[in-house]
């Protein structure tokens, strides 16, 4: 608050003096003309004259720029000012104190009670009653902490639950998979990436012969076939590709099979197999 009665004080201020400007210039002008003398034949002077022009603006301060960018700051909505310190948290990974963070970023925490309040009730701010830090989803800071979380999580964790936890964590994640501690997968349901722990202690040796093989299985076209498989060696199905078609034929959807040249077609570009997999057999590749 005692940098917003500066900036009032100093507008006042500026008030002020451009009403005495406009003052003097009027009593100036007046006299001009009430009397008006015999302008003396004066000499030119070799010098410039210092006299500042009457035209040229006065420039009062030097700090006018920047209380009116901290003014409009303060002006501006509630969720503006918290992305701005959220940023500001998310940036440099420090506590800072609502006084810090007037003089960092311009927002006054104190003097504003909703942005106070917000900043609390954040999910992604971290308050211990004096000051404000940013929370990311795993509090994790460095490439061994970050491998003892992947390794708890043996289904695989989502990337984009990793990527606010320290600055450098994509590095870190690409790191640990050039060394073999883990592997990064794609998920083709919302195409994020999975990391997976690799286990060091349980080290596997496939023959050629047997990569081979899993690679060249021919994966089924139609997702019955695909269903039936799975229930035919006791697994559940996650999907009922049989109801779905019965629905859409009530709802008077046609659920034709695609044209057999689109799957000739697709044929000669990719063959179905466990070989779009090549990853998974990197490591066993070089053994």
């Amino acid at each position: 608050m005692a940098l917003q009665e500066k900036l009032d004080r100093f507008n006042k201020q500026q008030e002020k003096c451009q009403s005495m400007l406009s003052n003097i210039a009027a009593k100036s002008a007046s006299s001009r003309v009430t009397t008006t003398p015999k302008p003396s034949p004066v000499a030119a002077s070799p010098y410039p004259s210092s006299r500042p022009s009457a035209s040229a603006p006065v420039k009062f301060s030097n700090d006018t720029e920047r209380l009116q960018h901290i003014n409009s700051i303060r002006k501006a909505p509630v969720g503006a000012q918290m992305k701005r310190v959220i940023d500001l948290l998310y940036q440099k990974r420090e506590a800072y104190t609502p006084e810090q963070i007037n003089e960092a970023c311009y927002v006054d925490v104190n003097g504003n009670k909703d942005v106070f309040e917000g900043l609390r009730k954040n999910p992604k701010v971290k308050y211990d009653g004096k000051r404000f830090s940013y929370k990311a989803k795993h509090d994790v800071k460095n490439k061994n902490e970050l491998l003892v979380l992947i390794r708890k999580f043996i289904e695989g964790i989502a990337v984009i639950d990793l990527k606010d936890a320290y600055p450098n964590v994509m590095e870190d994640l690409q790191a640990l998979k050039a060394a073999g501690h883990i592997w990064l997968l794609s998920n083709f349901d919302s195409q994020e990436d999975i990391a997976f722990p690799n286990d060091p202690r349980v080290p596997i040796k496939v023959d050629d012969d047997l990569k081979e093989l899993f690679r060249s299985i021919e994966l089924p076209r139609d997702m019955l076939d695909i269903e039936k498989d799975l229930q035919k060696n006791g697994m559940k199905p996650a999907t009922n590709t049989a109801k779905r078609r019965a629905a859409a034929q009530v709802q008077g959807i046609s659920s034709k099979p695609k044209p057999r040249q689109k799957h000739k077609e697709f044929s000669k570009k990719a063959k179905l197999t466990n070989a779009h997999l090549p990853e998974l057999f990197q490591s066993l590749k070089n053994s």
